[in-house]
């Protein structure tokens, strides 16, 4: 197996490097750590390592020091895809290095090779009411699978601590070539009268979801690829990524671990934004019964300021720019659907809102992210009204599908460099009373 063989040649230098850092110049001050950000939610506190993904403010998301242009622009294509395949950013995210159209083409035909759905998961979806949440599914899902750990297994009857790192890709290939089947009938059960999926061998891992659930435009099949490509990692610090280190890191299997992540995507303030940004745009037409002009947006803005809404999808907590997601997400927009009066009005806030932001003072950052639009492209192509009120919890679960690029290629590495379990010293609130006195 192609990423077994280049991983089993670069991990033994990556180990030695890790263990002089920490030997060496394990005491190097990185950061001090204030009382605020103890109480505020761990913010930029310099504690977590991965080589995977960093977000710098400037440029955005950069996946193995490549940015989001640059990855669109290197990465190896479909023949009958405009945009890069997952199987090549899969590669490029464990190996480090950018792949062949071949070496992405294999890590393709592995996943295929591995996309087999047990039975009794489908009866088990199939089974929960009609009711249930889109990501209780996905996470009951993924649950459902840990019987079928590798790593699990082995971990029981003994294993070497240095071969784990092997046993955790098998099962993160596993996991990840069977997701967007367990996707596409999670929407199936709620859209489409619970159609089994069906996978096209002549498709690759990113478009077969959209053939799954009955798409057969080109275009999705490449709105797809870009959309898998764009969220599949986002530094560690984030709920889902850092709950799946987390839990992995006491040496549960891939399976318990990325149902933990997912069950924290599901959380409003995480995965959902897109979602609610959609809910937003199509409560501001309905509002208007049509897209409104930049004055009319403008004011509807301030008033909803003024009412203590939020506007949301714009702000960031690292950038300070346009996020580069948002940008190739409205290109693609651009020239697909620009006549889409959702599109057109996610557009419009654009070149609105920030302003808005920026008279009212309160916001340092009134940028977009890429919640700002990606919920109105796939609104586009039909996956719509999975809630019953036109925006969609099913978007998060596409945004699942995307993350397990990046949680599972960190957990492989996790267990290459030996990375122990994590465990944070807690303090009293008398005794960060008790330094504020001696300070």
């Amino acid at each position: 197996m192609i990423l077994k063989e280049k991983l089993s040649q670069i991990i033994p230098e990556w180990r030695g490097r890790v263990s002089e850092l920490v030997k060496e110049h394990g005491e190097v001050e990185v950061d001090r750590v204030t009382i605020s950000q103890i109480y505020g939610g761990m913010r930029n506190i310099k504690s977590l390592v991965t080589d995977i993904s960093y977000v710098d403010a400037h440029e955005g998301i950069r996946l193995r020091g490549f940015t989001i242009p640059n990855l669109l622009k290197s990465l190896p294509k479909p023949k009958n895809g405009n945009v890069p395949l997952a199987g090549g950013l899969y590669y490029l995210l464990l190996v480090g290095e950018m792949p062949s159209h071949n070496e992405a083409m294999e890590v393709e035909d592995e996943w295929k090779n591995r996309a087999f759905i047990p039975e009794y998961v489908l009866d088990m979806l199939k089974a929960m009411p009609p009711t249930a949440n889109p990501m209780t599914l996905f996470s009951q899902a993924i649950l459902g699978m840990q019987v079928e750990s590798k790593f699990a297994k082995k971990l029981m009857t003994g294993i070497r601590k240095e071969d784990f790192w092997g046993l955790m890709l098998e099962d993160s290939l596993d996991l990840t070539a069977r997701l967007p089947i367990i996707a596409a009938y999670i929407y199936n059960l709620k859209i489409r009268e619970g159609q089994k999926p069906k996978p096209n061998q002549d498709l690759d891992w990113s478009a077969n979801f959209g053939y799954m659930i009955g798409i057969t435009d080109p275009a999705y099949y490449d709105l797809t690829r870009l959309y898998f490509i764009i969220h599949s990692d986002h530094e560690s610090g984030n709920v889902s990524a850092h709950t799946t280190h987390l839990v992995a890191s006491s040496l549960a299997d891939i399976y318990l671990a990325t149902s933990a992540g997912m069950n924290g995507l599901a959380g409003p303030l995480h995965g959902r934004a897109n979602q609610e940004v959609l809910k937003w745009l199509l409560d501001v037409k309905e509002h208007f019964q049509r897209v409104p002009s930049e004055e009319e947006l403008h004011q509807y803005a301030w008033d909803s300021l003024n009412a203590g809404q939020l506007i949301p999808g714009y702000g960031h907590a690292v950038l300070r720019k346009t996020d580069p997601r948002y940008t190739v997400l409205h290109e693609f927009g651009m020239k697909h659907m620009p006549d889409d009066e959702i599109f057109q009005l996610a557009d419009l806030v654009y070149k609105v809102v920030p302003q808005v932001l920026i008279e009212q003072g309160k916001v340092k950052d009134p940028w977009p992210n890429v919640d700002a639009i990606s919920g109105s492209l796939q609104y586009h192509f039909g996956i719509r009204d999975c809630d019953g009120y036109g925006a969609c919890d099913f978007y998060t679960v596409l945004f699942g599908v995307s993350r397990i690029l990046g949680v599972t290629a960190n957990a492989v590495w996790a267990r290459a460099l030996n990375q122990p379990i994590e465990r944070p010293k807690s303090m009293t609130t008398a005794m960060l009373e008790e330094l504020t006195h001696k300070s």
